[in-house]
């Protein structure tokens, strides 16, 4: 082979790299490939295939680049989660509080009992718990659920915010950042509380200028019977995963534990539980690993570093925006596997991840399509209730801007 094949071959691996990273973040942004039927998931399957049939990533160097600590942490959180589902544990909670509830307090109920539970399970099925719940509460109290429907998107997603199992693209920082669990809480857990406060605040508003009325039925909220003793085996064993991560067992040993626990079972069949996993995560995790992987191989990382230093991007509050933009653009998981290489090379590199979660999490709050858990409260509420982009825009607007900016103050002051 001559010299001049030999020195076109690494350049057309880089440009080949590039097209194919640029290639799946395009179907990232706009969801599904135009004119076919390509969602987020088989766009990062074909673009880690490509990247092995082309040569850029070898077939060993594949399993190298996924790390293994995230997809068992999330595979393990949604069996666990899964588990909870299936024997009402959701139900019961949700059942405790609304058979409690002064109907003037459906609003901040729903918002706090959303954010609590998105901060230690992922927050996506909450969304899928929550709405038949709400629904039903107000058809129950004879008032519309838009506002309340607002609240289980906005919420889950600021509660998510506060630890490393709260959402998918917190378990990766977690992993990349080495930062443990008890500190992650420590230092987000105020940022998830003071954002539901302002969720509330706003919501409150928009709606109450709107004329919307306060429920005013005073019977209780009828929500179905729950059998109790399905609950003590996963009661106890989410206690202990949670008093592990507090102890500092690394997070994907625990959650693993716990989800072994949860599967040795002679009543449950597993076959329940497996299809309550949503595989289409794990498969779009494992693809943007090698797509990533791959372009970082081929010199993306220090073009990264270098765009960092010019656009001085430790500036947490230039970072903040930064990254805000680029998950309401991408998606929040693709965009923090792009930033992840930036962060460190930052003077304060605890502080940069800590933004990379804030933001990347707080910034789904800003339209439908900014989060996943947004999507599944609009199509769960159907036929009951239609949410239009303008119904989620004028509440995820002030939402958004007010908990970056009040995220952005604390942990640029914390630093």
């Amino acid at each position: 082979m001559s010299h001049l094949a030999l020195a076109v071959i690494p350049h057309f691996k880089i440009v080949a790299a590039y097209a194919i990273f640029l290639g799946s973040y395009i179907v990232f942004a706009i969801g599904k490939f135009p004119g076919m039927k390509i969602d987020r998931p088989g766009a990062a399957i074909i673009g880690a295939v490509l990247m092995v049939a082309f040569g850029i990533v070898r077939p060993g160097e594949a399993l190298h680049f996924i790390d293994f600590k995230t997809i068992v942490l999330l595979f393990s959180m949604m069996l666990i989660v899964a588990y909870l589902r299936l024997a009402g544990f959701f139900d019961w909670v949700t059942q405790l509080v609304l058979t409690r509830l002064k109907p003037r307090n459906l609003l901040p109920m729903v918002i706090f009992t959303c954010g609590l539970l998105s901060a230690f399970f992922v927050n996506d099925i909450i969304c899928l718990v929550m709405v038949p719940f709400v629904l039903s509460a107000a058809r129950q109290m004879r008032v519309k659920p838009l506002a309340y429907l607002l609240a289980v998107a906005t919420a889950s997603n600021i509660g998510s915010v506060a630890t490393i199992t709260g959402n998918p693209q917190n378990m990766l920082i977690g992993s990349y950042s080495g930062i443990s669990y008890r500190s992650f809480l420590s230092h987000l857990g105020p940022v998830a509380l003071v954002g539901l406060l302002l969720d509330w605040l706003v919501l409150h508003m928009v709606f109450t200028r709107s004329g919307s009325r306060e429920p005013e039925l005073e019977v209780p909220v009828s929500v179905g019977t729950v059998d109790h003793g399905q609950l003590v085996k996963p009661g106890i064993v989410v206690a202990c995963v949670i008093a592990g991560f507090m102890a500092g067992v690394p997070p994907a040993m625990m959650a693993a534990l716990g989800a072994a626990v949860m599967l040795m079972t002679r009543s449950r069949d597993p076959e329940q539980v497996y299809r309550q996993v949503d595989w289409g995560v794990l498969v779009f995790f494992v693809g943007l690993f090698v797509i990533v992987g791959g372009a970082e191989e081929n010199s993306m990382a220090g073009l990264l570093l270098n765009a960092a230093k010019s656009w001085n991007l430790q500036n947490a509050g230039l970072f903040t925006v930064v990254v805000a933009g680029i998950s309401n653009l991408v998606s929040n998981v693709p965009a923090v596997m792009l930033l992840k290489s930036a962060v460190p090379g930052f003077v304060n590199a605890h502080t940069g991840w800590l933004i990379l979660a804030m933001a990347s999490t707080l910034a789904g709050n800003l339209t439908i399509t900014g989060s996943v858990a947004n999507i599944i409260v609009v199509e769960r509420a159907k036929p009951d209730e239609v949410i239009t982009f303008r119904d989620y825009f004028a509440v995820g607007l002030p939402i958004t801007v007010l908990t970056l900016l009040f995220g952005y103050l604390w942990l640029a002051g914390i630093k």
